[in-house]
């Protein structure tokens, strides 16, 4: 009897996933696996670079410093009262953090055609530990924030909501599983159409000046514009980022909650989805 039980651990039965079948507890089995993929990619990414993992904070800085000169500079955008360097810096690391996890999930039954092939596991890990990966550079970046954010904040420029400090990770979590869902629908649909990779990157692009990145909703006078810029689910996100390290942001309890909606059912369709096509792409890969 103890034998038996003992093969049954041990036994894998593969057999064609329904739509509906999300198994988080096999995903859960495979963590190891996901960490794996995880340090893999951090190996590639600055292998044989001079400046190897330097450029996760030169990246950040460099993009900070244009923003500052183009933007609150030349363009003279209101940062609505938050100093213009963590302004920018704050907003350009959620939303690269949002962004690079679309743009990398987007490909992986195309980068990973190969392994999937050969071999089983949990698909969804490999997409997964692409957020996750994301996420770490981003707490990476936020750790290289919080000495700005300290020296404006003695200064007395900045004003945070402290008793809402413990949103900032439901924030992240939410604009994951967002950047999850879209990014594995769309490496689905890439199976078989593989154009759509080219408008996926640029349409990510300009979603980002759709987005309260580089100005605050406050400087949004046109009503019409400003209804258009709600519908968009990143929005209230990056307005609470805000509204909580600086004290300053446009809160909509109506966008909160269409964006923590969107999260959840965008997750979930995608993860479905992502099902359905597994089965088959190797055949359109």
């Amino acid at each position: 009897m103890e034998k038996k039980t003992t093969q049954a651990l041990y036994h894998t039965v593969i057999e064609p996933k329904k739509l509906l079948h999300l198994n988080i507890g096999e995903i859960w089995r495979y963590r190891d696996l996901t960490w794996l993929f995880v340090k893999k990619d951090f190996t590639l990414i600055y292998k044989q670079t001079i400046l190897g993992p330097l450029w996760l904070f030169l990246n950040p800085l460099l993009t900070t410093l244009i923003y500052t000169v183009v933007f609150g500079g030349i363009a003279n955008i209101s940062t609505n009262g938050v100093p213009k360097v963590l302004f920018y810096m704050a907003g350009n690391a959620l939303w690269s953090f949002f962004s690079d996890a679309i743009s990398k999930t987007a490909t992986t039954f195309r980068d990973n055609a190969q392994v999937f092939g050969k071999i089983y596991f949990p698909r969804l890990t490999r997409p997964i530990s692409i957020v996750i990966f994301m996420g770490i550079n981003l707490a990476l970046q936020l750790a290289m924030f919080l000495p700005f954010w300290l020296f404006y904040l003695i200064r007395g420029d900045v004003h945070p909501h402290w008793g809402l400090i413990w949103l900032l990770p439901v924030i992240i979590v939410f604009m994951a599983a967002m950047a999850l869902g879209c990014g594995i629908i769309v490496s689905s649909v890439t199976t078989k159409y593989r154009d759509l990779t080219i408008a996926v990157t640029f349409g990510v692009k300009l979603w980002m000046y759709a987005t309260p990145v580089v100005y605050p909703m406050a400087t949004i006078e046109n009503e019409l514009l400003r209804k258009v810029i709600l519908i968009n689910p990143v929005t209230q996100p990056m307005e609470l980022f805000r509204y909580v390290l600086f004290g300053e942001g446009d809160l909509s309890a109506v966008g909160l909650l269409w964006s923590a909606v969107f999260a959840v059912v965008i997750a979930i369709v995608g993860m479905m989805y992502f099902n359905k096509v597994e089965k088959t792409f190797m055949d359109t890969i």
